[in-house]
């Protein structure tokens, strides 16, 4: 579930500027990016933005420290014994550690008594304990040694001998395989209904993180689309958004499309110079300390058709219909349902046809650009406050042009807010 969508652009070869930033995010190539910023200047609107991360409050240890606690709390319910994390979103979100991934195993385990536990390689201990900051019980395993038998000393160690440990669902098979070889009386489960009930409902920090993320992402954007010239290449483009963001204090960056290509919802891996009266798609964000934003503004380079202005607005009430369901209570299915009414009930799909609507109206948006839960139908999941979503009905129409408006919004006691606080248009995409 926890998957970007965009990851999948790192298999097209051909995509100018397709790369995974840590973040999650594909975004422009770094090499071609630097090329770029090689060869030509970075423009001066570019150049004089300024940090915006001053004052962005890190989540505190307090904070981590009830994430652990309500962890326990859901294993109780759930008759989970235990929690097994591998570097990554979860891992973060629940102690703040960052740790690289690689064939060597280091592990977190959440046992629902007692202290939390780690497992290290041994040559990387000293390093491991400078960052560790919730429990001081750390098993380390020799070259020659197995990993997987420290996992089962700490289960073992914690009272279980029977019962059920929950694998977080980014743990990669290998991982598994080995730890249940070690422990075969237990039973092993999915730990999503313990991580994403944690993680699908944020703070008012996780909020104000991800607010700070979607103002930054807003002014990038503004002054790529000012950038725009005759003849361009998507690189380019692309290029002046990561030196964008990296003026601004932020890791990020877009993917773009331009003219009939912006209806390939996650690009195309055709090379594409910017053309008077082409349809213009940026999609991206950044993240600010670990959190997420993701925005796509499409527009024209040059004077609008009154057929690119009419599929636009179409969008942009789709977008309207979306949001005006997301209500307290509400299946999360419904807003799908409400977007996609007013994109066939003007003549498109039906259902995921195209041209049309091919793909979910709105996933769930955090630490991970895509995390639980969606907006989609058969999705019975209830709208609940702290939950936060992005709202994105693409319209298709191959070989003419696509359309996507996306923002992101969050569910407050009160009903839905955007995080974008602006009014965009065809003919001024950022308000």
């Amino acid at each position: 579930m926890c998957t970007d969508r965009r990851d999948f652009l790192r298999a097209s070869a051909g995509l100018a500027g397709a790369a995974l930033f840590n973040n999650g995010f594909a975004f422009a190539d770094t090499n071609d990016v630097e090329t770029i910023q090689r060869q030509q200047e970075v423009p001066d609107l570019i150049q004089r933005l300024r940090r915006m991360t001053a004052g962005a409050v890190p989540i505190s240890d307090d904070e981590r420290k009830a994430r652990i606690a309500k962890a326990q709390r859901l294993m109780a319910e759930q008759k989970i014994d235990a929690i097994y994390i591998e570097p990554g979103s979860s891992m973060f979100y629940f102690t703040g550690m960052r740790w690289s991934t690689s064939e060597r195993m280091f592990a977190l385990v959440i046992p629902q008594r007692g202290e939390l536990a780690w497992v290290c390689p041994k040559f990387e201990e000293e390093r491991a304990r400078e960052l560790i900051k919730f429990g001081k019980d750390v098993r380390t395993w020799e070259e020659d040694e197995s990993p997987y038998l420290r996992v089962a000393q700490i289960i073992r160690d914690r009272g279980i001998r029977t019962g059920r440990v929950g694998m977080e669902e980014r743990v990669r098979f290998f991982l598994f395989d080995g730890i249940r070889r070690e422990v075969p009386k237990l039973e092993f489960v999915s730990a999503t209904p313990i991580t994403a009930s944690c993680r699908m409902f944020k703070s008012p920090a996780e909020v104000a993180l991800m607010q700070r993320a979607n103002d930054i992402t807003l002014v990038a954007y503004r002054a790529t689309w000012a950038t725009m010239r005759d003849g361009m290449p998507q690189g380019e483009f692309a290029a002046n958004c990561v030196a964008a963001f990296r003026n601004l204090g932020v890791e990020g960056g877009i993917f773009c499309s331009f003219g009939r290509y912006t209806a390939f919802p996650h690009g195309s891996s055709t090379p594409q110079t910017l053309q008077e009266g082409d349809v213009v798609l940026m999609d991206g964000g950044c993240s600010v300390e670990g959190y997420q934003s993701d925005i796509t503004r499409t527009f024209v380079f040059g004077k609008p058709t009154q057929r690119q202005r009419d599929i636009w607005n179409l969008e942009r009430k789709a977008q309207d219909a979306g949001f005006a369901a997301a209500k307290i209570g509400a299946p999360c299915e419904s807003v799908d349902a409400a977007a996609r009414k007013v994109i066939t009930d003007a003549g498109f799909g039906p259902d995921y046809k195209t041209p049309g609507l091919p793909h979910r109206t709105g996933h769930g948006i955090g630490l991970d650009g895509h995390e639980w839960t969606n907006f989609v139908r058969g999705n019975k999941t209830p709208i609940q406050p702290g939950m936060c979503f992005s709202d994105e009905p693409t319209i298709v129409i191959y070989g003419e042009f696509g359309i996507r408006l996306e923002d992101c919004l969050y569910i407050t006691s009160s009903g839905a807010k955007f995080f974008t606080k602006q009014s965009p248009s065809i003919d001024k995409p950022f308000g």
